[in-house]
């Protein structure tokens, strides 16, 4: 039931409608001054519960779902070309324009480097692998990973078209993991099933610190929502495997490597509306 609807029902119950007419004078004295302020504090109410965000800073959970594309420096830039990342996050805003939340990301490229030599330890002279069939294997390179972050920022109302957007910056830290992905369609190659693909996917995880700056926008009608900006990313990461094939030893070596790029964001703010405003007669 819509709040007119609610209105028109009251209303229509203060007037006694509701009741045979020879209940409406014993009613009449006590009900409608009661109808009235149950009305005026149920307008009240409203009034104080639910703000307009045109003119005021406001308090409000957000869902979005995020996009970016960076390009690697450091050591992984020697492994890896650029990616995309893609996924989601959910921010708390207060009403003094400070932002924390949580955000994850499913990252994924094609550009993986020196993948030639990769295998070249069963491979033949030319580079490559012959399959259970005696044929030559089909391979593809992948990179894939993760990160998940615990975030935190402030919202510098600026060209904005309320006080509650504008320039964002965001720091946050969390957890990273990247690998290589080898596919090999109808897994045809022994070499690089199961525990054997792992000893060459280099695994590497551990910790990313994350930076960010850019615009956000909160349309004052709540139908565009969106963050544009530019994202850096410094990471230091080991292997997480135990051998590594291509080596014929287990890495040790510790990664400190940097992910620059640009994000967007398409943002769902879950504040209440303003209501329309009713009147009674």
């Amino acid at each position: 039931m819509g709040k007119a609807q609610v209105y028109r029902e009251f209303h229509y119950f203060c007037k006694f409608n509701y009741y045979p007419s020879r209940m409406k004078p014993r009613l009449l004295t006590f009900l409608r001054p009661l109808c009235a302020a149950v009305t005026m504090a149920v307008i009240s109410t409203v009034s104080v519960a639910q703000v307009s965000i045109e003119d005021s800073t406001i308090f409000t959970p957000i869902i979005y779902a995020t996009y970016s594309y960076t390009w690697p420096g450091g050591d992984l830039s020697q492994r890896f070309g650029s990616n995309s990342n893609i996924g989601g996050g959910f921010m708390l805003k207060t009403a003094r324009n400070w932002m924390f939340g949580v955000e994850g990301n499913y990252m994924f490229g094609q550009s993986v480097k020196n993948s030639d030599s990769l295998l070249k330890n069963i491979s033949t002279s030319q580079g490559f692998i012959i399959d259970a069939n005696g044929m030559y294997a089909d391979l593809v390179y992948y990179e894939r990973g993760f990160n998940f972050l615990a975030k935190f920022g402030k919202i510098i109302p600026v060209l904005a078209p309320n006080p509650n957007c504008g320039l964002m910056i965001t720091a946050g830290a969390g957890y990273i993991q990247n690998k290589i992905r080898i596919h090999n369609p109808g897994n045809t190659a022994p070499q690089l099933l199961d525990d054997y693909k792992k000893g060459y996917d280099k695994l590497n995880g551990g910790i990313v610190f994350q930076g960010t700056i850019g615009y956000m926008y909160l349309s004052n009608t709540r139908l565009l929502n969106f963050y544009v900006g530019f994202e850096f990313m410094q990471t230091w990461t080991k292997s997480l495997r135990d051998f590594d094939f291509e080596t014929r030893q287990k890495d040790t070596k510790s990664y400190n490597s940097q992910f620059y790029g640009v994000k967007v964001k398409w943002m769902i703010p879950l504040y209440r509306r303003t209501p329309k405003e009713y009147y009674l007669y």
